[in-house]
Formats: structure tokens, sequence, C-alpha cells
């Protein structure tokens, strides 16, 4: 098979603007996203974190720093802030060279952000605990309140 870029989607909601919560919540999601997709770092190409504008405690992008992608290219910004939007919202898209096609890419959209795509909700069931053991063991700690 050919490889090609792909973009991975995901988002999240956050509980309140601080910074232990951002890099939480952000953490889970992007390891939900390399789980679910067996991403490697040495693939991805870049990724691009956005929040909407009521989150500022916080990098989104240091979750991925704290999980070892140290030589990926990260850039955050912030989404649009149209009236009526979802509050509170940690979104991602990676950009990974794979050979997958675009049907076997998994978008997790968790939290208050299934929201946003109703129709990408066939997710697996997500065990928390297990999924911030593994946070644990792959980089540094998630951070506690």
């Amino acid at each position: 098979m050919t490889t090609v870029c792909r973009g991975v989607r995901g988002a999240t909601t956050v509980a309140a603007n601080e910074a232990s919560e951002i890099l939480k919540e952000t953490q889970r999601l992007l390891a939900l996203m390399i789980r679910l997709n067996r991403i490697d770092a040495v693939d991805v190409a870049s990724a691009i974190f956005s929040t909407t504008r009521d989150l500022d405690a916080e990098f989104p992008a240091l979750a991925a720093r704290q999980l070892g992608w140290s030589e990926v290219p990260l850039l955050c910004c912030n989404e649009i802030p149209v009236q009526g939007s979802l509050e509170r919202c940690v979104r991602i898209l990676i950009h990974w060279n794979t050979d997958r096609s675009p049907h076997q890419i998994v978008h997790p959209y968790v939290q208050g952000a299934r929201s946003l795509r109703p129709d990408l909700q066939v997710l697996p069931e997500v065990d928390w605990d297990e999924l911030d053991a593994w946070v644990l063991e792959a980089g540094q700690p998630t951070p506690t309140e």
C-alpha cells in the first residue's frame, strides 16, 4: 500500500479553565487517538491543538510533549468564537503518514464534544482508568487536582 498523509481528528471538553484539567483531558484524548489508530510518533508529520477562547490556562500541546512527542511539530490556536458553540473544548488534528484508508481511521469525540460529531459515535467502550494508566506509563504523570 502507498503511504499518504491523513488527518486524524478528535475533541474533548474540559471541566474548568485550569492548567491541570486542560493537560489531563488533552493527554487522555491524544492517548485515545494514538491507541485506537496505533499511531507511532515517528509517522506524525505535525499536530494542531485548538481550544475555545475560554481555555487559556495552558497550551494543550504540552500534553503531547509530556507523552514523548518531542520531535513532532506542534501548534496551538483558538477556535472561531461562534455564538452558541461548545464551550471549554479542546480539538486535535494529527497529520499522520499512514497506509490506512480514511474509513479505517478512528476519530474520537469524547465527553461533551460527542455532540460535535454524532455520526462518529461508534467508538469502543473506553476504560478511562486503563487509559490514564497508559498515559502515566507513556510519559510524565497526568496532572492531578
